[in-house]
């Protein structure tokens, strides 16, 4: 069982956020993808609807995520399923950074409002 060490997760920034890579296939995952995000207080990232399903698990602090139109607070603790199709958007709406840990199948993508396809390396 590969053991990878925070000195070896790689670090990507995109839309204000960082993602921080665990579990890759380069990492020796076979079918998962695992990160850590960390969203700065008043961050607002663009609705995006995914291809796979993802969990997302608040380490710390508060969003208010939009999936499939629907408003939602979340705090440390809570977890949201974002299900494969699912539009998802991410808000810090506080003044601190929130952390999350999110799981999905290795090659997740992305699609934005306007057609843009992203395929974050964090997941693949």
């Amino acid at each position: 069982m590969p053991v990878v060490r925070a000195s070896e997760a790689v670090v990507h920034e995109l839309h204000g956020a960082r993602f921080v890579s665990y579990a890759t296939p380069r990492t020796g995952s076979e079918h998962l993808a695992a990160w850590r995000g960390e969203i700065p207080a008043g961050t607002r990232a663009p609705a995006h609807t995914v291809t796979h399903e993802e969990v997302l698990y608040l380490l710390a602090g508060t969003l208010r995520l939009t999936l499939d139109g629907e408003i939602h607070t979340v705090v440390a603790g809570d977890a949201v399923i974002v299900n494969a199709g699912a539009t998802l958007a991410v808000e810090n709406p506080t003044d601190t950074t929130a952390t999350t840990w999110v799981t999905t199948s290795v090659g997740l993508e992305a699609e934005l409002a306007d057609g843009t396809r992203i395929t974050p390396p964090w997941a693949h």
